[in-house]
């Protein structure tokens, strides 16, 4: 039923993009093929006026298109303004190949730039027109205007904008403020319909019963992803819907809704973990009227999850109140006799955060936060790191032009346009998206010249065979194989046929189109390969290391007890490194291995998630630490005096963490085991065989294994804190009864996060092993043995 309605959702979505689509396309051809003479006057390339339309209209909403209207005026005020006056100095009769190039290039360098201060679409149409000023002035030589010339492409890009807020308004608008408030809604379904499934399945006496509640949560769990997804897309536009519909406040609404039904991921994670860990919750801790309890708890935070997304002002009623706690929470009292109880505890207390984060106020700090980081990107867009892709594009762009206009000068703008309307910001798997955007166009492309030879009299007929073109093209842009970059050149290709006339015998323009395509994109991976050498396999390594190094730093600030937002900024760091590891670790996947040794996606991806698990397992520690805090600011000396031991206990295990987290850093940057051994005897002059195992330091080897021992000691010390630390004092015994309760389950939550990192650590271990294992086959990987001599090397 889940993928029925999902399927039905992508069928609207498809058909909705490929009708406005096909509309505004339909608006452009009206208007160039059938429209006055002043218009084809005016738009002498209602090619580029397609090419906008796609780059704009695309899966856009009545937002996208105004603020493509903006992005539009501002690429070509970077474009024309600058062709006009360099037109005008060199002028157009004096233009050869290779000073068409040589413009082209260095104008596309001053847009591509300031990386971050300038958005993608903006890039990629003021470098499609630069591509068309300067080419098309170098075909037609003397015959140029220096200045009508760039007008008309600006009038053309004019032509594609007006298309598309008229494709946009009819016959409704379609509004990113109804797209992000459909989202909030179906993410608010969606995650109480989550905790209902974690709550029945661990309650559940069914083991089967159990498996088919998680697996459904975790299906719902992939479809939450995508709202988020759906929310960070279209949140920007709803600025430029503001005004015109005022909806000021509906936006900040909207806003604050998102951002809380997105924090409370942590604890649905952590309730998952329960339950998917398959270990069975004791029937005594269930016995009695604890279900039931379970039950109104449930009750509780379903309504405070409901009020977050139907109220505009959630108000904190005394059934809500979450300083309140439940029955059940107060029954709490004692300290868990074994690490088999933890997980009862563990699963109260994320559903205890889950209410909490429900009724916490936003960030107040957050839009000052915001205005700090606008203000430094114009001084880092200036570093080397930023230039190279200013360079590189305009290398690939000049050599495409270049190259384009000698094998044929009147169509040697097609070799140019696709590199610079298919520009990315961030790195990309090269052969990957060069292999899509060919297959792409060259389908597109057949398809035009089918429909030519099909409607070759009926020029209104062609334009209704774009429709099914269009969803096609919408159906590739958001499949895992094409994605937007084959989606897109799969539009234009079929476009540019159907759309036109008096473009010569369709069959010969496709093929020269063909070619000039295939020749742009050699070009850019010529030089992709030239300036960025290092395969997407080490780039994925070396973040790997930079995982385990944000997970030292994080680990290391809970035993040197930081403040709050040191913590919370080190896991933001540890969580943006991940991010990183994953989308490097799926680019390297997909590129070819050529004479390399083929890369262990399998156990790269095994490593992402345990370093995901581990990185929420320490932020649950920080709130069960954050608790314990607010719990102890009015205690006696006695009470510090107990909590320093549970202290003691943590900093050993974060100390441990952090020692084995540096260790797997160096580790995962080692070129080979023969270069660690050379470094070794460099270093204390002494012989050691790593297939040996021979270390003077072999009490290293035991740090895995230490988190179980601290586990033991961890939970008698515990069992001191709530022996004696809340001794009841005359009139005080209903407050020190709850605030018992609330100390008992921070430190079993404590101890399940203790026990949990025990595990995964040794998980990583294991996987750290095997991926040293497959770089180094001959050899026999002894990774305690290493870890010691590693060590060694930084003491």
């Amino acid at each position: 039923m889940l993928m029925t309605e999902r399927g039905r959702a992508m069928w609207r979505t498809c058909l909705a993009s490929a009708f406005r689509t096909a509309l505004a396309c339909t608006i452009v051809g009206s208007a160039t093929l059938y429209g006055p003479e002043w218009i084809n006057r005016h738009v002498a390339f209602p090619a580029f006026s397609y090419v906008t339309v796609i780059l704009i209209i695309t899966d856009a909403t009545l937002g996208d298109t105004l603020r493509g209207c903006w992005l539009a005026l501002y690429a070509t005020c970077q474009s024309v303004g600058p062709a006009i006056i360099t037109l005008k100095l060199i002028g157009p009769a004096r233009l050869t190949a290779e000073t068409t190039a040589l413009a082209a290039a260095l104008a596309a360098f001053v847009v591509v730039l300031p990386n971050s201060s300038t958005h993608l679409v903006a890039k990629r149409i003021a470098l499609g027109q630069i591509v068309l000023i300067y080419v098309i002035g170098y075909i037609k030589g003397a015959e140029t205007d220096p200045v009508m010339h760039p007008l008309q492409v600006a009038a053309s890009t004019a032509l594609g904008v007006v298309a598309c807020v008229l494709a946009l308004l009819v016959p409704l608008p379609r509004l990113a403020t109804c797209e992000v408030k459909q989202s909030c809604k179906e993410l608010g379904q969606n995650v109480t319909t989550r905790v209902k499934l974690y709550m029945k399945a661990f309650c559940s006496d069914d083991a089967m019963s159990a498996t088919a509640s998680v697996s459904q949560a975790r299906v719902l769990a992939r479809s939450s992803s995508k709202l988020y997804q759906t929310l960070k897309r279209y949140q920007p536009s709803m600025t430029w819907e503001r005004l015109p519909f005022k909806i000021w406040r509906w936006q900040n609404v909207n806003d604050n809704k998102g951002e809380k039904l997105q924090s409370m991921e942590i604890a649905l994670r952590g309730m998952e973990m329960v339950v998917a860990s398959k270990s069975p919750i004791p029937s005594s801790l269930l016995a009695g009227e604890v279900k039931e309890d379970l039950k109104n708890i449930q009750e509780r935070v379903i309504l405070s999850i409901k009020r977050v997304n139907n109220s505009r002002q959630p108000s904190v009623t005394p059934e809500s109140d979450p300083k309140k706690p439940d029955e059940c929470l107060q029954t709490l009292q004692e300290i868990p006799e074994t690490p088999q109880d933890l997980p009862f505890y563990f699963f109260l207390f994320c559903i205890r955060l889950l209410e909490i984060i429900t009724m916490a106020k936003p960030e107040e700090n957050k839009v000052k936060v915001l205005e700090k980081s606008k203000t430094r990107s114009w001084i880092s867009d200036w570093d080397s790191k930023k230039v190279m892709p200013a360079l590189k594009l305009s290398l690939s762009l000049g050599l495409a032009i270049m190259l384009g206009s000698m094998f044929s000068k009147p169509n040697g703008y097609w070799a140019g346009l696709p590199v610079a309307i298919s520009f990315a910001a961030a790195r990309e798997a090269t052969f990957k998206v060069a292999n899509v955007k060919a297959q792409g166009t060259v389908i597109g492309t057949v398809y035009g010249v089918m429909g030519c030879f099909v409607f070759q009299k009926f020029l209104t007929v062609r334009f209704l065979s774009l429709l099914p073109w269009f969803l096609f093209s919408s159906f590739l842009s958001k499949s895992r194989m094409y994605g937007q970059a084959g989606g897109i050149s799969a539009a234009i290709g079929a476009v540019l046929i159907l759309g036109r006339k008096n473009i010569g015998p369709p069959s010969e323009f496709a093929i020269e189109r063909i070619i000039e395509t295939f020749i742009g994109l050699s070009c850019s991976i010529m030089v992709e390969l030239v300036f960025q050498p290092t395969r997407a396999a080490n780039i994925a390594k070396l973040e790997l290391s930079r995982s385990f190094h944000a997970l030292y730093e994080c680990a290391s600030l809970f035993g040197a007890k930081a403040s709050k937002a040191e913590i919370m900024e080190s896991q933001k760091k540890l969580r943006s490194h991940l991010n990183e590891l994953k989308k490097f670790t799926a680019e390297a996947h997909a590129e070819p291995s050529f004479w390399f040794s083929p890369f262990n996606f399998s156990c790269y991806e095994k490593l992402f998630k345990s370093l995901s698990k581990m990185a929420d397992l320490l932020q649950f520690s920080g709130y069960a630490i954050g608790f314990l805090g607010e719990q102890g600011k009015t205690k006696s000396p006695q009470c510090k005096e107990i909590l320093s031991n549970v202290d003691k206990d943590l900093k050993s295990l974060t100390e441990s963490i952090a020692l084995l987290a540096k260790s797997f850093e160096e580790i995962t940057l080692l070129k080979s085991l023969d270069a660690l051994g050379k470094a070794l005897a460099k270093s204390d002059n002494t012989s050691w065989d790593i297939e040996l195992g021979k270390t003077p330091n072999p009490s290293f080897s035991t740090a895995v294994s230490e988190p179980e021992k601290i586990l033991e000691t961890y939970l008698q010390h515990c069992r001191s804190v709530a022996d004696g630390i809340f001794r009841v004092e005359e009139g005080g015994e209903e407050e020190v009864k709850v605030d018992k309760s609330e100390v008992v389950l921070s430190l079993s939550a404590l101890g399940f996060c203790v026990e949990r990192i025990g595990k995964e650590t040794r998980e990583i271990e294991e996987m750290v092993k095997e991926v040293l294992q497959s770089e180094n086959p001959s050899s026999h990987v002894n990774l305690h043995e290493i870890s010691c001599k590693i060590r060694s090397l930084y003491k």
